[in-house]
């Protein structure tokens, strides 16, 4: 018989705090969450999604109407152009907030005025699984909380962590090359704060758990205005301990853990996504043993994937790919391949030596982007990610000179994420091929602005009703294509996969629906020169018709070969 919940939760209360008072601390959560030890959480393994669903990523005012909030504006634009291909929306932090275009909040329980209110919020939430940022690391510099700190007052006085700044840090792993350890003056004197990303980002203390309670009620509070996704924000660094590199802790993995537990007993349909931009091995870990995420992000999907169209060269793909295990049900991958920030490079650690990585960087740098680094433990800098539009990553190939096949190249890269084992996640400038946008990265001085344009919504309905731009090609396709995978049980997030062994030049993989009654073969060009897909070289089932759903194209001979176009794409299916 199943542990009741409270014996669960404090189970993992005396692994996080082996010197609290667990009984209490368990009553408090289960109080704050509004649960008793009586209720009955979901069955194990249950997938909360199917081929159906697809992801989009958002800020709050990425598209704007003179006279309306921004959050109306996007909801109708929702329920307009994208009914019929989105069904779950994240909108990146629509709290009040200091810096990081959100990401350094000042009060979790409010929405920001300039964006709309918590009215709007819910109306999203009604039409669409409304996915919401859990900023769970660190808050801003400014924040209510952080004032009390100041002050040695409650709340805040304990909820941020502090260091000596005599103590050996060279172990910590750093995404940023800002210092780690920041001074403060304080009612008790100078403190010193741990800021692993920016000095108005300090990072909470959970060694308090009066901290883990705050976000508990927190977690309450999204869920009963409609949040059925939390993402789980820089969530890798969450626990610290001196003397090591203060990532991947067994005490983090432990939070998510009890975070699943409250979440999924309070709905049952509710899903909890990490996000860990570290190498493959490391992101795997955050599965657990399907009790932690329900969700992972791909991390190592957008760099092996540019790299490939770069090059023309899909060994380091299929590398990655054969190397992945299955998810298991209730678990499954976010595929994505462009988002609010860069294209990170430690996620290709492990599959690209540096002077491959050397080579891509070079060419990004050719076609516009920018780098972000980071601070290596010898005090050295590398770069961290690449900062560019994903429209304007694929406007050549590796030597950094742009052609003709920029939309072609662009297409392919979404074509072969959408059919890919796991649950595809849109960016929203990949939508309408958003090129770089070089005034706002100068306007604010940060690199990763320069894939956050903010659209005039008018502006954005001129470009996507004129044929010829290049805006209303790319989100015409991508929109025809999401329909397309949407009626495809073989694209299930956990249907099987295979990869393919086509040679380097074209990237084909197999997927199999969980009834076995559909298979589709999906094969992409990816280079700039004609290839032949040999249909013997696949072993198609003999009885079966095999239909192109991209082109429509039906081939009766299995020994046919198709000649495919540079960056075109096939979805050979059994089932038409």
């Amino acid at each position: 018989m199943a542990a009741d919940l409270s014996t669960r939760l404090r189970e993992h209360l005396r692994f996080i705090y082996p010197e609290q008072d667990v009984e209490q601390l368990t009553l408090t959560l289960l109080n704050t969450m509004g649960l008793t030890a009586e209720t009955e959480g979901p069955l194990p393994h249950q997938n909360h999604w199917d081929q159906s669903d697809i992801l989009l990523i958002t800020y709050g005012d990425t598209l704007q109407q003179e006279g309306e909030k921004p959050l109306r504006t996007l909801h109708r634009f929702l329920t307009g152009r994208l009914a019929n291909t989105v069904t779950d929306v994240h909108i990146l932090p629509f709290f009040p907030y200091t810096s990081d275009d959100g990401f350094s909040i000042t009060d979790y329980l409010a929405v920001n005025e300039s964006l709309g209110e918590w009215d709007d919020v819910e109306a999203i939430a009604s039409e669409f699984k409304l996915m919401s940022d859990l900023v769970i690391n660190h808050m801003s510099s400014r924040s209510r909380w952080f004032d009390n700190f100041r002050k040695r007052v409650d709340p805040g006085k304990d909820y941020f962590f502090e260091a000596d700044p005599k103590t050996d840090i060279s172990r910590v792993v750093r995404p940023r090359t800002s210092p780690l350890l920041v001074p403060v003056n304080t009612e008790d004197g100078e403190r010193h704060v741990w800021c692993t990303f920016s000095e108005d980002q300090v990072d909470l203390n959970f060694r308090n758990p009066q901290v883990l309670v705050e976000f508990v009620n927190i977690i309450r509070h999204y869920m009963e205005r409609g949040v059925r996704i939390f993402r789980l924000d820089a969530v890798a660094f969450l626990w610290k301990e001196i003397g090591t590199p203060c990532i991947h802790l067994d005490q983090t993995h432990e939070i998510i853990k009890l975070l699943r537990l409250l979440i999924e007993h309070r709905d049952s349909s509710a899903v909890i996504i990490t996000e860990t931009n570290v190498p493959n091995r490391e992101n795997l870990t955050y599965f657990g043993n399907a009790n932690q995420a329900h969700v992972i992000y791909n991390f190592s999907l957008p760099p092996l994937l540019v790299h490939t169209l770069l090059t023309g060269n899909c060994r380091h793909l299929k590398t990655w790919m054969m190397s992945m295990p299955p998810a298991q049900n209730g678990t499954a991958y976010l595929n994505f391949i462009a988002s609010h920030d860069g294209i990170g490079l430690r996620p290709a650690d492990g599959y690209l030596n540096e002077d491959e990585k050397f080579a891509m960087v070079n060419a990004i740098q050719r076609f516009g982007g920018q780098l972000t680094m980071r601070r290596l433990e010898d005090g050295s800098d590398s770069p961290y990610e690449m900062n560019i539009s994903l429209f304007d990553a694929l406007k050549g190939t590796i030597d950094g000179k742009p052609d003709q096949w920029q939309l072609q190249r662009f297409l392919c890269a979404h074509t072969i994420m959408l059919a890919l084992e796991g649950i595809p996640a849109f960016y929203i400038h990949s939508l309408f091929a958003t090129e770089n946008d070089y005034d706002r990265a100068k306007h604010t001085g940060r690199a990763r602005s320069i894939n956050r344009r903010q659209w005039q919504v008018d502006t954005l309905e001129t470009l996507l009703e004129n044929p010829y731009s290049h805006h209303a090609k790319a989100f015409t396709e991508l929109s025809r294509l999401m329909q397309l995978r949407r009626r495809q049980p073989a694209f299930h997030p956990n249907a099987t996969q295979f990869t393919m062994h086509l040679g380097l030049n074209l990237f084909g993989f197999w997927r199999q629906s969980m009834s076995r009654a559909q298979s589709i073969f999906s094969v992409s060009n990816i280079t700039n020169e004609t290839q032949i897909l040999s249909l013997a070289d696949l072993n198609l089932v003999s009885t079966d018709t095999w239909k192109d759903l991209i082109s429509g194209k039906q081939y009766d001979e299995h020994y046919e070969q198709i000649e495919l176009q540079p960056y075109q794409s096939v979805w050979l299916s059994n089932l038409g």
